[in-house]
């Protein structure tokens, strides 16, 4: 049993400014847990496009508000008490409103390594 805090992880490789926001990197693939756990903060007015090929992701609003769309121009809002989840690998955008940042508490299947970044300047979005 053990306990981990946000601090702990600002001065390691596991706190990731992914562009348009941040995301520390709470429980990785090394914890053995068989899942991830991030404490993601969306930068308010931003629009990502965003993909997890290997990895499947729901994400849990516990500040803040926005929306994620699909490629086909179909939008669910986020708001808090919202989990959104990408069960089929969804090539998807993901939006904070204007005014606050959106914070997420993202979970991961299989864990990521935990210094995977997003690559956010290709047309195509970025993925890992």
């Amino acid at each position: 049993m053990y306990t981990r805090h946000l601090t702990e992880i600002e001065n390691t490789p596991h706190f990731v400014d992914w562009g348009n926001g941040t995301s520390h990197r709470l429980l990785t693939e090394q914890d053995q847990m068989g899942f991830t756990i991030c404490h993601t903060v969306v930068r308010a007015g931003s629009e990502s496009r965003l993909q997890y090929r290997n990895h499947l992701e729901a994400c849990y609003c516990i500040s803040g508000s926005g929306s994620i769309r699909d490629l086909n121009g179909t939008s669910l809002k986020v708001n808090v008490g919202t989990v959104y989840v990408l069960d089929q690998h969804d090539d998807h955008f993901l939006c904070a409103d204007a005014g606050a940042d959106m914070v997420l508490i993202s979970v991961f299947n299989p864990p990521l390594k935990g210094t995977e970044r997003h690559s956010l300047a290709a047309n195509s979005g970025s993925a890992y």
